[in-house]
């Protein structure tokens, strides 16, 4: 919804918080994630909760919340109650802030003493973490400590180790070095709202008398979407690709009109460093995984020597398909889409041009077309939206333009071939298939929440979910890795299920479409019915739930031999594998643990 996008109108979100929540459950086609998320707070929630229930809606998380009571945040923490053991939340999230720092240094106390209270500052909220983490095995989001809205020493209350803001910054430094260190647990960065805001805006005092709010509540909706950011980003709500007009969008002027050398780009004066910069935050991306397009009306010469300048920070090859042409820009949209095998709801596509933004936004269900303005608010428009918001760095993520650019050469070579099962064999596949490990748990829990369409019962798994499954043993657990001759896919295939007896119900089953018909979903089965085998299982269970996206595998189970047992009108299915007269290997083209 764009009213929900920045810049938004923080005001009209607080007076239309009803009727736009009923316009968000009204969408259709929308598989939302149902998650449960407890909000232990040292200061008044309830607008909180509202408004963060609205960005996460828009987001396709449909969430239960749970409220402590006002500043009752350690003690539900720590000791809990019945209630939110019954809660049971996926999700914790602490809402504190200055207001909740107990003790406070004066000028009277040593460099020790300071040290020693901020530890004891720190240690009772990493109780309070541990507490709910260990309980629940839940993900942690802790905001850290917002700037004092005044200043007791001036100036120096930054530097002076008795000044307040350099005693938010020291608790506040532990708290990251904890976030360092565990990774279910991550930091709202209130402080950089804070100042964002305005900390003496934010900390408006006739607020906090009145109704005990840690923040001004006109500021309410920006603190709730910048927390949705990272929700969003847990559950695989990231968006994966930005695709980009050329013209205006990535360097001023017309290369078609004004010519390659015309442009303005590079160090030459105020708007060419403008563009510059905005390429340099562009091209940044790449490191996150974040994959580059082009979607421009040009001709693709020119838009090649535009991108080819010296003094253009971003190259041809930083952009893993380049649409150049005088098609409809919604149609190279979705072009763009299915030639990298990703969703087009995994696409932000920016453009200086208002109309072209328009018919993008109205041809394409689905699309993010955020409102950009003026080319020195494109940076400010992207970053504030959260689109890309990280909650860790994997290997994967380096590898991520890589990999689907290998895709598009193993593509290519397809194409090349008149019988399949000869291509597949010239990939020379070998497949790492083996129970959850560490290394890749993280990785693991990605998959679970970004894969939609070849994703039997779209279940969603946290980090801490996933290393209580690995650590079951009541629980069969795979990932499956494949490596050809173009180049490591990663972690492309995740699968698990409980056993009860002689029975193993298949919980969740999925893999990544980038190795769509490879084998890998056989040489998954055949390793997962092997291990069923060890453990004395005689049938196997699985179950295919449909979304809007997931309708490819709706014969999964049927096509691996497995028995329909069961379809309810919401076309629920179940189904049964008898594995106990033995089971025949269905991979043929990879080899498996070599």
């Amino acid at each position: 919804m764009l009213e929900l996008q920045y810049p938004f109108d923080a005001d009209y979100i607080l007076r239309k918080k009803k009727s736009i929540k009923r316009q968000l459950l009204a969408r259709e086609n929308i598989s939302y994630v149902t998650k449960k998320i407890a909000v232990l707070g040292g200061s008044t929630t309830s607008d909180i909760v509202l408004l963060l229930e609205l960005f996460l809606l828009d987001n396709g998380i449909k969430a239960e919340f749970y409220e402590s009571e006002y500043n009752k945040f350690w003690e539900d923490a720590v000791f809990g109650n019945p209630e939110l053991d019954e809660f049971a939340p996926d999700l914790v999230f602490f809402h504190t802030s200055s207001r909740n720092i107990r003790t406070w240094p004066t000028v009277r106390d040593s460099e020790e003493q300071i040290r020693d209270m901020a530890e004891a500052e720190f240690a009772r909220f990493r109780q309070a973490w541990e507490a709910v983490s260990s309980r629940y095995h839940c993900v942690v989001i802790q905001n850290n400590f917002e700037q004092p809205f005044y200043r007791l020493m001036g100036n120096s209350d930054v530097s002076d180790i008795h000044g307040r803001i350099n005693y938010v910054n020291r608790i506040n430094e532990l708290f990251y070095g904890y976030s360092r260190s565990c990774e279910t647990f991550h930091i709202h960065d209130i402080n950089y709202q804070a100042s964002c805001y305005g900390v003496k805006r934010w900390a408006d005092l006739a607020d906090w008398y009145r109704y005990k709010y840690a923040m001004a509540v006109s500021a309410i909706p920006d603190f709730a979407f910048s927390l949705s950011h990272i929700i969003k980003a847990i559950y695989g709500k990231n968006k994966k690709a930005l695709t980009l007009d050329l013209d205006n969008t990535l360097w001023g002027g017309v290369v078609g009109d004004d010519g390659p050398e015309n442009i303005k780009i590079g160090q030459e004066d105020a708007v060419s460093e403008l563009y510059s910069e905005f390429q340099e935050y562009v091209k940044a991306h790449k490191d996150l995984g974040i994959l580059l397009t082009v979607n421009s009306k040009n001709d693709e010469e020119n838009a090649i020597a535009g991108l080819s300048r010296p003094d253009s920070v971003l190259k041809p090859d930083d952009f893993l398909v380049i649409k150049a042409n005088w098609e409809n820009k919604d149609r190279n949209l979705v072009a763009t889409a299915k030639e990298i095998n990703i969703g087009v709801d995994s696409l932000v596509f920016i453009d200086d041009n208002p109309a072209e933004r328009a018919i993008v936004r109205g041809s394409v269900e689905g699309s993010t077309v955020p409102e950009v303005g003026a080319p020195e608010t494109y940076i400010d428009v992207i970053d504030s939206n959260g689109f890309f918001e990280v909650t860790g760095i994997s290997d994967e993520d380096l590898k991520r333009n890589e990999m689907y650019k290998a895709n598009l050469e193993r593509q290519h070579v397809q194409d090349s071939f008149t019988d399949y099962g000869e291509y597949l064999k010239s990939l020379e596949m070998t497949g790492e298939i083996k129970p959850f490990a560490p290394m890749y748990m993280a990785r693991i829990a990605e998959l679970t929440n970004k894969s939609n369409q070849f994703n039997l019962t779209t279940r969603r798994c946290s980090l801490a979910e996933i290393e209580q499954i690995a650590s079951d043993k009541d629980h069969i657990t795979l990932y499956g890795k494949l490596v050809d001759k173009f180049g490591d896919n990663g972690v492309v295939s995740v699968a698990f299920g409980h056993v009860e007896g002689k029975i193993c119900d298949i919980d969740l089953w999925l893999m990544s479409c980038r190795v769509l018909k490879r084998d890998m979903e056989c040489a998954m089965m055949d390793e997962f019915v092997r291990l069923c085998l060890e453990r004395g299982v005689t049938t196997v269970v699985g179950h295919y739930y449909p979304t809007a996206k997931n309708k490819m595998v709706k014969d999964f189970f049927s096509d691996r031999g497995f028995t329909l047992v069961e379809e309810t009108e919401e076309g629920n299915r179940l189904y049964e594998l008898d594995i106990s007269g033995g089971y025949e290997n269905t991979n043929r083209y990879i080899k498996v643990n070599p």
